[in-house]
């Protein structure tokens, strides 16, 4: 449980209500920015997450109101996002070989992933839920205290 003071008063919520709040919100965001309802999403998720935990995301998502239509692994969404950058304005990139390096605040996704002709293959994928931007803040932090 993850306890929060909200108006005064402590308040103790589950973090798939907090990872439903946050979807609730970009669910809203979305809405006002396209001008329309917004009923199906795609979430990307960290490609260390375990069944369990994809399992809380996209339960989540359905309490946020959304039909998940599918979880992808962030460093695959960061690559159909580089292909889809370089598209734009221009024909398809040639094939490429990318490494993906994602360093969140609480774990490790490093992917290789091939782009050819509009199709992204993940080629391989490993993560480290022990190994993130928190851990680099505390031991800089822990030798001064």
């Amino acid at each position: 449980m993850v306890s929060v003071q909200y108006k005064g008063e402590d308040k103790q919520f589950a973090p798939e209500e907090i990872a439903s709040m946050i979807l609730s919100k970009m669910k809203d965001i979305a809405e006002t920015h396209l001008s329309s309802n917004v009923k199906k999403a795609v979430i990307s998720v960290p490609a260390c997450f375990n069944d369990s935990q994809r399992k809380a995301i996209k339960d989540a998502g359905v309490v946020a109101g959304l039909t998940v239509l599918q979880l992808l692994n962030e460093p695959t969404a960061a690559a159909i996002a580089y292909y889809l950058q370089k598209k734009v304005g221009s024909e398809s990139p040639d094939a490429k070989t990318l490494l993906i390096f994602d360093l969140g605040g609480g774990n490790l996704d490093v992917s290789i992933v091939g782009i050819n002709k509009g199709t992204v293959k993940v080629l391989a994928v490993v993560g480290d839920t022990n190994l993130g931007g928190e851990d680099f803040d505390n031991n800089m932090v822990c030798p001064l205290c």
